[in-house]
């Protein structure tokens, strides 16, 4: 015991050093808050009035922007984030970002319910099997999930839906939708998923293209807002409602998902949901992922109840083929469907009656 604790007080200094002061960190923040002021024109919301007829299988890019082809050739690494991605491109010159690992596939059901609700979304497609032409003779990570001649299994690919790209990031505590409705829902929806890792660097602010004026209609234009607030990593859904031991094994994971609390306390006013979660004290193996959720808890406490039953309402308009199609779009196999949809349509329930 004396050489656990040890450790974890080594741990816990190493920690306060790599957080301490105000370098890369005072820059983090800031240029985060400058990307939440220069988006104050943003949207994070509009409402779903095709909800009911939306297909759940394709997302929000829909079968025209799904990847043509099984195919693709390396660009290069992306190396931020815990699960492997690599930029690739397909034989049509298209570009994505493909991930491997054990997000692929709840990062992909997620999506879907995401923008079923009225938030905006990347596109995503779970690819079952697809090869990589071009690949390094080593990459830095996941080359054990690379079989023979660039074979991969279950990996995400992602692309920014048409006509944005990435203009920053916006952070929880300081977007300009506080204290809204639609900022409440949207924490309501990470808690039904269990998504716990709600980190700012995962929330991403997407731009509208200048386009000339006659490359744009006033009606596309209308249409389309100028910024979108979006939450742009969901891999960690479906699973535990904090990171702890052998979280990569938990996200996406039935038997975890269903053993997982929903709420913990409901007041005459307000309700607490248990995602996400308190990290375990174990993390602190790994100080950098303890810290940076150790404070997260908030999110998911203190939502007025009649936000959280306005989400629970939405949700409740989805059919049970629908809520099928979204873990179906993540590859699940039909047991497993049948059990998160279970689970997803229990907790759809709950917030309704509230």
């Amino acid at each position: 015991m004396s050489h656990i604790r040890q450790s974890l007080t080594l741990s816990l200094a190493f920690a306060v050093a790599a957080f301490a002061g105000d370098g890369p960190t005072k820059k983090r923040h800031n240029a985060a808050l400058e990307s939440a002021e220069s988006a104050q024109s943003g949207v994070l919301w509009v409402a779903p009035a095709d909800l009911e007829s939306r297909n759940l299988f394709f997302g929000s890019g829909g079968e025209g922007r799904a990847p043509h082809g099984t195919v693709f050739t390396f660009d290069g690494e992306d190396m931020n984030g815990s699960n492997p991605k690599l930029y690739v491109h397909a034989d049509d010159g298209v570009k994505w970002k493909l991930k491997l690992g054990s997000e692929a596939r709840p990062e992909t059901a997620a999506t879907r319910f995401v923008w079923a609700m009225g938030y905006f979304t990347t596109d995503n497609y779970l690819a079952t099997e697809l090869r990589v032409d071009n690949l390094p003779q080593h990459l830095h990570r996941g080359q054990n999930l690379i079989g023979l001649g660039g074979a991969i299994h279950d990996a995400r690919l992602k692309r920014n839906p048409e006509g944005y790209e990435k203009a920053g990031t916006w952070r929880w505590k300081e977007d300009p939708f506080r204290e809204t409705r639609e900022y409440n829902g949207l924490r309501v929806l990470m808690a039904l998923m269990n998504n716990w890792d709600l980190k700012d660097e995962n929330n991403e602010v997407l731009e509208r293209k200048k386009k000339n004026k006659d490359q744009d209609s006033e009606n596309s234009a209308a249409s389309r807002p100028e910024r979108m607030f979006i939450v742009s990593d969901l891999g960690a859904s479906f699973g535990t409602a904090g990171i702890g031991l052998q979280h990569n094994l938990r996200k996406g994971n039935l038997e975890f998902y269903q053993r997982s609390k929903f709420v913990v306390k409901v007041t005459p006013e307000y309700i607490d949901f248990s995602t996400p979660a308190r990290p375990g004290l174990i993390i602190l193996f790994d100080p950098k992922h303890y810290f940076e959720r150790v404070h997260l808890e908030w999110i998911g406490h203190h939502i007025p109840r009649a936000d959280a039953r306005w989400a629970g309402e939405l949700l409740a308009r989805l059919s049970d083929a629908q809520i099928r199609d979204a873990f179906r779009a993540g590859g699940f196999s039909s047991e497993e469907i049948d059990g998160f949809t279970a689970v997803v349509e229990a907790r759809i329930n709950l917030l309704k009656n509230l």
